[in-house]
């Protein structure tokens, strides 16, 4: 038996949580990543995993053998890779994903710039305001915005982002600039379709609190509600960097500053650190250096 090809086998099956996706991620076939594993465990005298018709769950001796699987993969790697340093530029395909504003914004830029750096990556970028199964959608770094659920990804802090409430200083001079954000409910408001189109969260006195919110004009992309506000249709929640230059350009205004929800973290996620390709950590460092001290990502809005 080739038991580093039966460690990879068995780590992708465990990665991708099913035979099938393992077999495409290793460009196999179903029956030999189900022999592999099945000669897997019979060298080892233990089940690695509880198999049923709807999943594949790690047994406790599986758990503990995937991290002893990773470790010498990462051995093998990390010796393959340190021949080929100075020999070769880094080379390869790499999939990366980011919302699409901050994407557009500051991720594409910080990624063009790797791009002309190392020509010989091949870099296809997906912008998405879903959430995307990395594993099953082939993804290698993903930057992401808000909290993140227990994937099993490995997460590396860029910095958090302010949500806030902005007006035109023309609405503001006509309504009056909001106190409370309950003063919210007597005046336009500009909505983004989802979760926050007819309610808006705020902090008040320690404790999560929605405030009912209602308008003329609802939007499904972040750009027109921008403008839409900008123009005085509307007061607007929005993430500080997506009205960024119309703050510092004075065509929207912060209000309700004391009131904003706890701002949300951005990371950088990509699968286990320790079978990361070495063009894959070079981006994984890149974007963490260039976006890390992306002062307009992440800096306070101008007061």
């Amino acid at each position: 038996m080739d038991t580093l090809r039966a460690m990879r086998t068995f780590v992708n099956i465990a990665e991708h949580g099913s035979l099938t996706a393992a077999a495409r991620a290793l460009d196999s076939s179903l029956p030999a990543v189900v022999r592999t594993l099945a000669a897997l465990e019979a060298h080892l005298g233990v089940r690695l995993m509880n198999r049923t018709t709807r999943r594949i769950a790690l047994t406790d001796e599986g758990r503990s053998y995937l991290e002893s699987c990773r470790q010498v993969l990462s051995a093998v790697q990390d010796a393959e890779e340190s021949l080929k340093e100075g020999a070769a530029e880094p080379s390869g395909p790499i999939t990366l994903t980011a919302p699409v504003q901050f994407g557009l914004m500051h991720v594409a830029p910080v990624v063009t710039r790797f791009a002309l750096q190392y020509p010989q990556v091949k870099l296809r970028v997906l912008l998405h305001d879903r959430v995307v199964n990395m594993l099953e959608e082939g993804i290698d770094v993903g930057v992401r915005i808000g909290a993140l659920d227990d994937s099993g990804l490995i997460a590396r802090p860029l910095g958090a982002i302010r949500r806030v409430v902005v007006a035109s200083p023309d609405l503001i001079a006509a309504h009056g600039e909001p106190a409370h954000p309950d003063a919210l409910r007597g005046v336009p408001c500009v909505r983004f379709t989802g979760a926050s189109s007819l309610a808006w969260s705020f902090h008040i006195n320690g404790r999560a609190v929605t405030v009912p919110v209602a308008g003329n004009l609802e939007f499904n992309h972040i750009a027109p509600a921008v403008d839409a506000c900008a123009a005085g249709a509307g007061f607007g929640l929005f993430l500080c960097y997506q009205v960024r230059p119309q703050l510092e350009c004075g065509t929207l205004r912060v209000v309700l500053r004391e009131f904003e929800p706890p701002p949300r973290p951005v990371h950088i996620v990509y699968p286990h650190a320790r079978l990361l390709p070495g063009r894959t950590r070079l981006l994984v460092d890149w974007l963490a250096r260039e976006l890390g001290g992306d002062t307009a990502a992440f800096a306070p809005d101008p007061a």
